[in-house]
């Protein structure tokens, strides 16, 4: 089996006419079945320590955090993230480089027999005891392991971490994991193990509630990081600051206070600065979730110095989040998918550019809040280009235009995203901003093609 072979047969196994709601049940994802995949694997995932993160928001971008700063820490790391902008091999990392596409053929063989003797298996859970596998036989120390849906039922929930992260709630895949914001935040508080400590994000009060009780019953430590970024690790209390930015990085600065010390002491606080080259408000939000992942995992034995955090935050890379590629005019990716990323998306470019014209290349999966995210970045359009990704959930230009219709914003279709990106960019000023945004597929197409037309080397399937 070679790599494009490999990659036929795990794709092979997604459903191709079931809904994704249907897809996504509890006598279709099973724990019981990857347990067993597991089993006859030797159990890859009992040989390596993990942070399991889920979340709405944010949760690559905070996995992708811890990961760094574990590894600028000399841990040899692994990193699970989903989905990919270019190459599934992107999907598993051990030290921050992608898994070798031999490496994927040569754990595909492995599998292919295993597999034919469990009925019902998924792609996702293919791909996961793959990359298990593979961390395994790589003798990683510890994984950082994003959640691919909800959390109760995914794939990853196998997995006894050091320490467990629940980054921020919204509404996204409620057909599949509910229509109120508890319902969703009891299908991710799934990885809240007993007696394992956990980390939320700032939350809105009735998820918060329901991270709380759970934790509660399962006499798990929860830490929570409050909006205004502080949270307590045990004796100690960690308030981060936005004090700079540019559209390199922001420059953070945490001030940490001892909770043992008496309240008339004159005992100055430590302040440390670190540099973000993630852009954003919300990435801020991000690093503290992240901070306190790390604090945690001193807390439980694991050194980890100053140095690493202030070099593994410098050091940091998640591509497509508010992602600048090219100056006058500006360009930006941002795979916000609905409409709470799309209010952040819209913050922050009103933070970085606040006089400048906005126009906006938009495409979106089938199964995306749309009418959510129109409302939130519409207002604020100088001009909206609709196309879609080459992906068999991409919603057409037409169904697109009728959503955006009562917007009153100058309105434009493209077959494909490559004209769209001709097409603004003949129309477009050296002042304004053009944003390629609604989905992950779409971002991952704009890069390809703006690096491909400036001689930029991409690794992609």
């Amino acid at each position: 089996m070679n790599y494009q072979a490999a990659l036929d047969w795990i794709y092979s196994f997604i459903p191709s006419e079931q809904p994704i709601a249907v897809a996504y049940s509890p006598h279709r994802y099973k724990l019981e079945r990857m347990e067993r995949l597991l089993a006859r694997l030797g159990d890859p995932h009992k040989k390596f320590r993990s942070v399991h993160i889920a979340g709405t928001k944010g949760k690559g971008s905070t996995a992708a955090l811890i990961e760094s700063i574990l590894r600028a820490n000399g841990i040899h790391t692994a990193l699970y993230t989903s989905p990919h902008l270019h190459s599934f091999r992107e999907r598993m990392r051990v030290g921050g480089e992608m898994i070798s596409q031999s490496e994927v053929a040569t754990r595909a063989e492995k599998l292919f027999p295993l597999i034919a003797q469990i009925e019902g298996i998924t792609t996702f859970e293919i791909i996961t005891a793959l990359a298990f596998d593979y961390f395994a036989a790589q003798n990683v120390d510890i994984a950082v392991v994003e959640v691919g849906l909800g959390g109760r039922l995914d794939a990853t929930n196998v997995i006894q971490p050091l320490v467990s992260v629940i980054t921020s709630i919204s509404f996204d895949h409620m057909a599949i994991l509910g229509d109120t914001l508890e319902k969703i935040a009891r299908e991710k508080a799934g990885i809240i193990k007993p007696r394992t400590p956990v980390i939320i994000a700032p939350q809105r009060a009735e998820a918060r509630l329901v991270f709380e009780t759970v934790a509660r019953e399962r006499e798990a430590e929860l830490f929570a990081v409050e909006s205004f970024l502080k949270f307590q690790i045990h004796n100690s209390t960690f308030v981060i600051r936005s004090v700079e930015k540019n559209l390199d990085y922001q420059t953070l600065r945490l001030e940490q206070t001892s909770n043992l010390q008496p309240p008339t002491s004159n005992i100055q606080s430590p302040i440390t600065s670190y540099q973000l080259p993630l852009l954003g408000h919300h990435q801020l939000t991000n690093a503290a979730t992240a901070r306190a992942a790390i604090e945690t995992l001193r807390a439980r034995g694991i050194a980890i110095s100053d140095a690493a955090i202030r070099d593994g935050i410098a050091q940091v890379k998640w591509a497509g989040r508010f992602e600048i590629l090219g100056r006058a005019p500006y360009w930006i990716v941002d795979g916000a998918h609905n409409a709470d990323s799309a209010h952040q998306l819209i913050a922050t470019l009103r933070d970085y550019f606040p006089r400048a014209p906005l126009h906006f290349i938009f495409g979106a999966s089938s199964d995306k809040d749309v009418a959510g995210m129109f409302a939130e970045i519409l207002p604020s359009a100088a001009s909206l280009t609709l196309t879609r990704s080459i992906h068999r959930r991409a919603t057409e230009p037409a169904r697109l235009a009728d959503l955006a219709e009562k917007f009153r914003v100058e309105m434009n279709r493209a077959a494909d995203v490559e004209t769209a990106i001709r097409d603004v960019s003949a129309r477009a000023q050296r002042a304004d901003v053009i944003c390629v945004t609604g989905s992950l597929f779409l971002v991952g197409a704009a890069r390809e093609i703006w690096c491909a037309a400036r001689g930029i080397a991409l690794e992609k399937d």
